[in-house]
């Protein structure tokens, strides 16, 4: 079975221009062409962007994108990579957690230090966002 670009779109909710730049990239292969020039890809092409649809998601950059296809490529090797590759995944992720956390708690903060009951000039909020100093944390 065959898709267009299109068709390929629809079924892994990949931008049209996302695949052309995927293709540029090396990431999926140039597809066969019809005589009208349009590409089809096939089956191999639709699980190979769903694997990077799918790592994107999961906020995986590229190069570590990349790294697992490649990896994909042997199956006869260890995994020790692929496991590699994943918990770092979850330590920046879990990075990010903590700096939203604490960004959270600042803006919480900044949030209920000011009652709306002042003027503009008075106004706790646009002080606080107007001089970092005024942060109780970092964030």
């Amino acid at each position: 079975m065959t898709f267009s670009i299109g068709d390929l779109s629809r079924q892994t909710g990949v931008k049209v221009t996302t695949i052309r730049y995927y293709e540029q990239e090396g990431l999926i292969s140039a597809p066969l062409r019809t005589d009208g020039n349009q590409r089809r890809f096939g089956e191999k092409d639709l699980k190979r962007l769903r694997f990077i649809k799918h790592g994107r998601d999961l906020g995986l950059p590229m190069s570590a994108i990349r790294e697992l296809l490649d990896l994909s490529g042997h199956p006869d090797q260890p995994c020790d990579q692929a496991d590699r590759i994943a918990r770092d995944q979850l330590l920046s992720v879990r990075d990010r957690i903590s700096q939203l956390r604490r960004l959270e708690a600042e803006l919480e903060r900044i949030a209920n230090s000011c009652s709306g009951d002042h003027t503009i000039a008075d106004c706790d909020v646009l002080k606080a966002f107007g001089d970092h100093d005024q942060c109780k944390g970092e964030h």
